[in-house]
């Protein structure tokens, strides 16, 4: 694909992944499509500023998802298990693929979760296998599939931040549990490739990742970021459970079995460098 010949709709847009991707791909000289529910937002505003065309759209809106991806040469589709839950999850991610074939859109770049393919019953990493399914039957000229891991960005979010501001890392996994991280921009970069590579990657399903830690590592990585001392502490799975039976699967699973990306591999065969966990955790706002 030549820069900038071939419309780019980004679902996601304001997004951490559908911007992540949006931003590599306006960097890069792209003709972006930014889709997002809320055009008038500062993140819209912000891609709007960096020379995306943004467009309101609902994955939950057939019709506004049709008008989005009119004239676009690829798309890049992401959906929210927690915002939408596991089954409007996959209905939206098959609705956008739909929707695309119908369109002629030439090559489609979905991004699932990592191991995916590897039947762990968690549900919302099954969901998207279901829907990497759907997309490799619907018969693309093009596609690709990206299968991130667990986000570091994850430990800024309400589900970690106030316990790390209390000196704890706390979540549901054992000790020795070694978990692997990918860095947010990380994916954006990849997302990129998945366009720029496309005949080469045709057809390909990418499972990526940055870094790997224990949670004691890592709360002493983040603690060394966060100029205090964070120790981690172990959330029984029973209370994990009470506020999500998908999550405390997903911890368990974690425990038991675990991602398995060569991330060196991928450095070498992709040219992305991946965001060391001290690296990323060095640049985040720990205030």
């Amino acid at each position: 694909m030549n820069t900038g010949n071939g419309v780019i709709l980004v679902t996601g847009a304001t997004g951490q992944q559908g911007g992540a991707v949006a931003r590599e791909l306006l960097a890069a000289g792209h003709t972006v499509k930014a889709m997002t529910r809320k055009p008038e937002s500062e993140r819209a505003k912000a891609l709007a500023g960096l020379g995306a065309e943004v467009v309101q759209g609902d994955l939950d809106d057939a019709g506004s998802v049709e008008r989005a991806v009119q004239g676009a040469w690829g798309v890049f589709a992401v959906q929210n298990t927690w915002e939408a839950g596991v089954e409007v999850e996959e209905a939206q991610g098959k609705r956008i693929a739909e929707i695309a074939k119908q369109a002629g859109v030439h090559h489609f770049v979905y991004t699932s979760v990592g191991s995916a393919h590897r039947q762990t019953g968690i549900p919302h990493f099954d969901n998207k296998f279901r829907v990497e399914e759907s997309v490799r039957a619907l018969g693309f000229p093009s596609y690709a599939i990206l299968r991130p891991v667990f986000f570091m960005e994850n430990l800024l979010s309400p589900w970690f931040k106030p316990g790390i501001d209390d000196g704890k890392l706390m979540i549901g996994v054992k000790p020795d549990t070694v978990l692997q991280m990918i860095a947010v921009p990380d994916i954006g970069k990849y997302g990129l490739l998945a366009f720029e590579r496309h005949e080469e990657l045709n057809g390909r399903a990418i499972d990526i990742a940055g870094d790997q830690h224990t949670m004691p590592q890592a709360a002493a990585i983040i603690g060394q970021a966060a100029g205090r001392s964070v120790t981690f502490v172990p959330v029984p799975i029973e209370e994990v459970r009470k506020f999500s039976e998908d999550f405390a699967i997903m911890l368990e699973w974690f425990d038991r079995v675990g991602y398995d990306v060569d991330i060196a591999t991928n450095a070498e065969v992709y040219g992305v460098r991946p965001t060391s966990l001290a690296d990323w955790a060095a640049n985040a706002s720990w205030a």
